[in-house]
C-alpha cells in the first residue's frame, strides 16, 4: 500500500476569482513558465464562457465541465505471472481533477484555427453539456475499465 505523500504542492488561489481550482487550472495551461500568458488565456476563456453560454457565473460552467470529464475508474497495467493485465482501479479525487483538467486542455489544444482562449471556452462549454473530446476520453476510459472487469481480482 502506498504511504501518504507529504510534499504535495499547495497551489494558492488566483487573484480574480479567489479559487484554488482556477489557480491549478492556470498552472496546467501554463507552458514554459509563462504564467501571465496562461492567466490571461484562462481569464479570457471564462469571460467568453459568460458571453457564449449567457450565464453570470462562469465558475459554475467550469465546475460542471470538470465534474462531467472526471473519470471514476481507469485501468492500470499490472504484471502477473509473465503477463500484463489491464486492471480497473478507482481514481483518487486529486487524480480525477488532474485528468479532467488535462483532458479539457489537451482537447482545446488539439483544435485548430482559433485563439487558445476561444478553444478553451468552447471545450469547457461542450464538456459542461456532456459533449466534446474530453467527455469522449472519459467514456473510453470507462469502457476500457468495464471491458477488463474480469481482471479486477488481481488488484490489491
Amino acid at each position: 500500500m502506498r504511504r501518504k505523500v507529504t510534499n504535495r504542492n499547495i497551489v494558492g488561489p488566483d487573484h480574480k476569482y479567489n479559487s484554488e481550482k482556477i489557480g491549478k487550472f492556470i498552472n496546467y495551461v501554463m507552458i514554459r513558465g509563462q504564467k501571465e500568458t496562461a492567466r490571461g488565456i484562462v481569464y479570457d476563456a471564462l469571460e467568453r464562457i459568460k458571453e457564449k453560454a449567457k450565464v453570470e457565473d462562469a465558475m459554475e460552467v467550469l465546475d460542471t465541465a470538470l465534474k462531467n470529464t472526471g473519470p471514476l475508474t481507469e485501468v492500470r497495467s499490472r504484471r502477473v505471472g509473465g503477463a500484463n493485465y489491464q486492471i480497473p482501479r478507482e481514481v483518487r479525487p486529486e487524480r480525477r481533477s488532474y485528468l479532467s483538467m488535462k483532458w479539457i486542455i489537451d482537447a482545446a489544444r488539439a483544435r485548430k484555427g482559433m485563439a487558445m482562449a476561444d478553444k478553451l471556452a468552447e471545450e469547457i462549454i461542450l464538456a459542461s453539456k456532456n459533449e466534446g473530446e474530453a467527455v469522449k476520453k472519459r467514456e473510453n476510459t470507462h469502457k476500457m475499465a468495464e471491458a477488463n472487469k474480469a481482471f479486477a481480482h488481481f488488484a490489491w
